[in-house]
């Protein structure tokens, strides 16, 4: 079974990027451009993974995370937030709202997938 990963991401050299690694790795790549396209994804097809940027136009990350938490039905998926904001506090508020990893920028590649796989319960090979 293929495993989905959304890519929520408005700057396009990381969509781009974070699109053909999980692509690489197997996953199938669904892209929100900005916080309510990510929503309206959710709503069209749940993904098993959100990779989630913090700084977004109409509704920036933060917001994003609370609204999948609140939906029962969007329990199940994982989400990791991506963010140049590395403070303990940005981080803490991240985690706080339901993301299960907070990652800055820049990212390692190499570490980015472990933790799509690790998140998704996938042995890493």
């Amino acid at each position: 079974m293929t495993h989905t990963v959304l890519v929520v991401e408005d700057e396009p050299n990381i969509v781009d990027s974070l699109s053909f690694l999980m692509k690489q790795a197997g996953f199938e790549v669904l892209v929100a451009r900005d916080g309510d396209a990510a929503i309206r994804m959710m709503r069209s097809r749940i993904p098993d993974l959100v990779l989630l940027d913090v700084m977004l136009p109409r509704r920036d990350g933060y917001d994003v995370c609370r609204e999948i938490r609140a939906h029962p039905e969007w329990r199940d998926v994982r989400i990791i937030m991506l963010s140049a904001k590395g403070r303990d506090l940005d981080r803490r508020k991240g985690l706080e709202l339901g993301a299960d990893a907070y990652v800055t920028k820049p990212f390692s590649t190499r570490d980015i997938v472990a933790r799509v796989r690790a998140l998704l319960g996938l042995d890493e090979a």
